[in-house]
């Protein structure tokens, strides 16, 4: 890395955040897929109290500037995922939250945000959107940020589930895990990365939305335009562009980005659903359909792992799914 690069998150950082989030978090275990060789484990964040991931990397970030949040409340953009664990943590708290969402974002997790209380501010689907009404909220009352993937305290707390893996399967040697703003790569990656300084770390996204793959083989940040991503059903992966701090661990630690199918991750939430009994939204079972359809084109293994990232699915899409053969 050159002088400016930014500084990566630490095993240290990681560490710290899995002690906070340990009576917050659920330490979820790693289930075996049946009938595959070899055996595919699933680390499944869908079984979080908000479905997702996403909860401890918000808490981290919140409980990092506690007294200003306590003070004077917190902001957050997100797809859904996001913004459920920030209203969440910060009705556990007791601290005042504002959500800023896309007007594509599923009515399942805009409904989960109300009701932990935080307010929603509604906006164009688009990250510059986004990004604009959360600054300009912060501006006006002094809300604390909490950006969902390009923040240090956000990334270490997604490395959690990187740690959890490592201490419960050391001979992992393959982790497979969806790809959105980077934040979930970025942790896993730090953790196992250095658990494991041998281990492969993949990412995936939709080809619907692949800004990642190819900011990655460019070895530059890449946007994609933002009616381009809107079109994958994978609403949790629909960023146009990879965080600048997640980028930057993704060109040190992570092997591969691989690409899936609208199909393919339709296929993954079905069997997971059928096959091992777990509930994944599409963009949470991306990992899943990266190892069931292209295996061929990571590293050899013998004790992969894919991350389930969430399961806030829309029933009516999940009862869709389930129809189909």
């Amino acid at each position: 890395m050159s002088d400016d690069s930014p500084e990566l998150v630490g095993l240290a950082e990681i560490t710290a955040a899995a002690q906070l989030l340990a009576p917050v978090a659920v330490r979820t275990p790693l289930i075996s897929f049946p009938r595959l060789e070899p055996a595919l484990l699933i680390k499944p964040e869908s079984l979080q109290p908000t479905g997702s991931f996403k909860l401890r990397g918000a808490y981290n970030a919140i409980m990092a500037s506690e007294r200003a949040a306590r003070q004077h409340g917190v902001v957050a953009h997100s797809s859904g995922n996001h913004g459920h664990a920030v209203a969440y943590a910060a009705a556990l708290l007791g601290v005042r939250a504002v959500v800023v969402v896309p007007s594509t974002a599923p009515r399942v997790k805009t409904e989960a945000i109300e009701y932990y209380g935080a307010e929603i501010v509604t906006v164009a689907p688009t990250l510059e959107a986004r990004l604009a009404a959360t600054a300009e909220l912060a501006a006006r009352h002094g809300y604390v940020l909490i950006p969902p993937f390009d923040d240090r305290r956000v990334i270490a707390g997604q490395g959690t589930v990187g740690l959890e893996i490592m201490t419960d399967c050391p001979q992992a040697d393959l982790v497979i895990v969806p790809v959105s703003g980077g934040g979930l790569i970025s942790g896993i990656a730090a953790a196992v990365r250095a658990c494991a300084p041998g281990a492969a770390v993949v990412g995936v996204e939709p080809e619907l939305a692949a800004d990642a793959r190819e900011s990655l083989r460019r070895g530059e940040r890449v946007a994609w335009p933002a009616a381009q991503v809107q079109r994958t059903i994978a609403d949790a992966l629909r960023v146009e562009q990879v965080g600048a701090l997640p980028f930057a661990h993704i060109r040190q630690l992570v092997t591969a980005i691989v690409t899936v199918t609208e199909q393919e991750m339709r296929v993954a939430v079905r069997r997971l659903a059928r096959e091992v009994r777990l509930v994944a939204e599409p963009g949470g079972a991306a990992a899943v359909a990266a190892w069931l359809f292209h295996s061929g084109e990571m590293p050899a293994a013998a004790r992969p792992v894919a991350v389930l990232s969430g399961g806030n699915i829309d029933p009516e899409l999940l009862a869709a799914v389930l129809r189909t053969d």
